[in-house]
């Protein structure tokens, strides 16, 4: 590992944690729920453009000059944008206070949703490249 990309990973992990903080807030804020809606916000949304940066990193160039920039968006800004610690204590909080089918709608949404949106964002990028 160099020391580049070491950086290049924190300061996107610096944006990411900071895009988490304020997307996550805003939706908690504005839309009010039993369901953590901002947390599920930011994992589909962060599975979502994760599997279009992957298709676009398999089946195009974007990435190939510089892997510095591919670690700086995916390991950095949506690694810390995304973030299942905070699903887990959402979902443990739930169950802990007696909401059993919210806490299994929130970890059914957060587990099967982001790896859907995954899915469309690899696909989409897929067939619009082809």
């Amino acid at each position: 590992m160099n020391m580049i990309t070491f950086l290049a990973v924190g300061s996107g992990g610096f944006i990411g944690a900071g895009l988490r903080y304020f997307i996550n807030n805003y939706i908690s804020h504005n839309y009010p729920h039993t369901l953590p809606f901002g947390i599920l916000f930011v994992n589909l949304f962060g599975s979502l453009i994760m599997g279009s940066l992957f298709a676009l990193f398999m089946f195009t160039s974007l990435f190939s000059q510089d892997t510095r920039v591919y670690s700086f968006i995916t390991t950095g800004i949506l690694g810390a944008l995304t973030t299942y610690s905070t699903f887990a204590l959402d979902s443990f909080m739930l169950l802990h206070n007696g909401n059993y089918a919210a806490a299994a709608l929130n970890m059914s949404l957060n587990l099967f949703g982001s790896v859907l949106f995954a899915g469309i964002g690899f696909m989409g990028i897929s067939y619009i490249l082809r």
